[in-house]
């Protein structure tokens, strides 16, 4: 079956900088559209950024544009997200997304952003 692992979370302070990672198995990877979701505490899922089965088209969300990067490995099945100028409202649970026939996530992995 479709599996998404998250990796890469964790604490970090204002300013500073992760990259996260999730691994796809049980589907075609390089056919597939990624997309990264977050959610915070007492907030809606929201769109964070998504890429195309060959990666040269993205799209973000207008709260990250210009601080993250999506981009993926096709040879890896895997795809990134790169976060720099990290903000205290960037704190959330980032997931991983595909859409393969059924809508897959991943488990989440936690970014929190505090000094």
């Amino acid at each position: 079956q479709v599996q998404l692992v998250e990796s890469g979370g964790g604490l970090v302070e204002p300013g500073g900088s992760l990259r996260l990672s999730c691994v796809a198995s049980g589907l075609t990877f390089s056919s597939v559209t990624m997309r990264w979701y977050r959610q915070a505490p007492g907030k809606e899922r929201e769109f964070v950024a998504d890429i195309s089965t060959g990666g040269r088209v993205t799209d973000y969300g207008e709260s990250v544009k210009g601080r993250f990067t999506i981009f993926r490995d096709n040879a890896k099945n895997t795809v990134y997200l790169q976060m720099n100028s990290l903000r205290s409202d960037d704190t959330a649970v980032y997931y991983c997304n595909t859409r393969s026939g059924l809508d897959y996530w991943g488990q989440g992995t936690q970014v929190t952003v505090s000094s």
